[in-house]
């Protein structure tokens, strides 16, 4: 009986304890609950905002081209011969008749002699021949030759005839290829440099080596290849079978320049699209009067609309991207931020055409669109589209604020 009232009161006094550790606990949790402040609603994030613009542009596509030649000429030689002369230096601009190689004329000279004796031996056979007939005429009515002499004659004119014929043609073969000797530019433009030097044999005709290159200078060529869908578009404007191309606006810039300073013209669009990579083949035509242009160059080409139209403009500062999408934020008139996907269209006068999406004077945040989700209300700045200076609007109404 002794040890239970110890072991009682050790019991109550543990309770006991934890009743106050527990009561303690609890107001400890409604003190602190108690000092926190109510959290403060988020301010509304600082953007700039702008007008959607609209006017009148003309849209551009740009691609990738090359220069080409107008005329290419290979020379080659018409005549097998020994190099005599080269008449130019490399690189030198030549005219049309121009010469350039002289082959050894001389074995054909000597042929030409040759063609014209024996045209002249075919012309006195052929004048014998007329004298005889004439004298066989005479006798024949005269009863004192027979019929078969003189169709003899007669036999013998149309072969002395013939072998001139045979003869002035030699004679023209011989003198053509005495002429063939000279090498002469076929055209104007830039001569490459000699591939055969004087002294050396060369043959004659297509398998024959290549004396040098000429290449007109100017006009020149661009030739690039337009994708299907811009195709479809030049050709709703009136460029379908090359007739109205001459409406249509080009113009390239070289690797070193700026922009596309040199302007030219539609020459052609092909016949067909390429299944394989889906375009089709244009040509356009510049004058080279400096000679700046060369074949084989890189350019880059812009091609325009055939007219001006109405189109829709913002700057591409106010496009963010979602996944595959492309989206601005709208600003309504309570300065609520909503998201509104659009359609781009190309870039004309620094200024993003959009197809879809927004409307005229519509505001769309232009910048601090990664401080803003949709739905949010913002504080809007409004400048102008280009993000420089505010709309004449815009300075008027904070006059008024003032």
């Amino acid at each position: 009986m002794r040890n239970i009232k110890p072991l009682f009161t050790r019991k109550i006094i543990a309770i006991a304890v934890g009743v106050i550790v527990i009561g303690v606990a609890g107001t400890v949790s409604i003190s602190s609950r108690a000092s926190k402040a109510p959290v403060a609603a988020r301010a509304p994030a600082s953007v700039s905002v702008a007008s959607v613009l609209e006017k009148q542009v003309i849209e551009w596509d740009d691609f990738s081209g090359r220069v080409e030649a107008i005329e290419h000429v290979e020379i080659r030689p018409r005549v097998a011969g020994t190099i005599d002369a080269v008449h130019f230096q490399e690189g030198q601009l030549v005219k049309k008749g121009d010469a350039l190689f002289t082959i050894d004329p001389r074995p054909y000279q000597a042929e030409l002699a040759r063609a014209e004796a024996a045209q002249a031996g075919a012309q006195t056979r052929l004048a014998l021949t007329k004298t005889e007939l004439d004298r066989t005429r005479r006798l024949i009515e005269e009863h004192a030759v027979a019929q078969r002499e003189l169709d003899q004659r007669e036999n013998a004119l149309r072969e002395a005839d013939a072998g001139l014929k045979a003869a002035d043609a030699a004679v023209l073969s011989a003198r053509l290829n005495l002429q063939y000797t000279a090498i002469t530019a076929p055209v104007s433009g830039r001569v490459s440099r000699a591939e055969i030097t004087v002294g050396n044999l060369v043959g004659a005709g297509s398998a024959a080596p290549a004396l040098t290159t000429l290449v007109s200078v100017s006009p020149v060529y661009v030739n690039f290849e337009v994708d299907e869908q811009a195709y479809i578009r030049y050709a709703a404007n009136g460029a379908a079978g090359n007739t109205g191309i001459d409406r249509i606006p080009v113009a390239i810039g070289l690797a070193s320049e700026e922009g596309f300073p040199r302007k030219g013209h539609l020459k052609s669009i092909d016949n067909r699209l390429d299944t394989t990579s889906g375009t089709i083949r244009v040509r356009a035509i510049f004058d080279n009067a400096n000679g700046v242009l060369t074949p084989g160059m890189y350019a880059r080409v812009r091609m325009g609309g055939s007219a001006a139209k109405t189109a829709v403009l913002i700057d591409d500062k106010a496009v963010g991207t979602d996944q595959d999408k492309k989206f601005v934020m709208v600003v309504d008139a309570e300065n609520k931020a909503t998201y509104r996907a659009v359609t781009l269209g190309p870039v004309v006068d620094g200024m993003r055409v959009v197809r879809t999406g927004v409307h005229k004077d519509e505001r769309i945040v232009v910048n601090g669109l990664q401080r803003i989700r949709p739905n949010d209300v913002v504080a809007p700045v409004t400048v102008g589209m280009d993000g420089s200076a505010p709309h004449a609007a815009a300075k008027v109404a904070a006059g008024d604020a003032k």
